[in-house]
């Protein structure tokens, strides 16, 4: 199992640069960078907090639980 977070194309629907997003949030644009692309090791809480309540949604629309495929 894995999570993916799926910032990015949360972003992408509301037509939000990774800079314009940083700017609104106060989280470094590289740290929004890395969750957009998935290679973030850890999500601090009060940027979580911080992100969620930018776009206005659950904590269960950014991270998603995923199954491993069997490849």
């Amino acid at each position: 199992m894995y999570i993916k977070i799926n910032l990015d194309k949360i972003l992408k629907d509301k037509n939000l640069s990774h800079r314009e997003f940083a700017r609104i949030t106060g989280i470094r644009h590289p740290s929004i960078s890395e969750m957009c692309n998935n290679t973030t090791k850890r999500i601090p809480i009060d940027n979580l907090a911080k992100i969620c309540e930018a776009l206005e949604c659950d904590i269960s629309d950014i991270l998603e639980l995923k199954k491993e495929s069997a490849e």
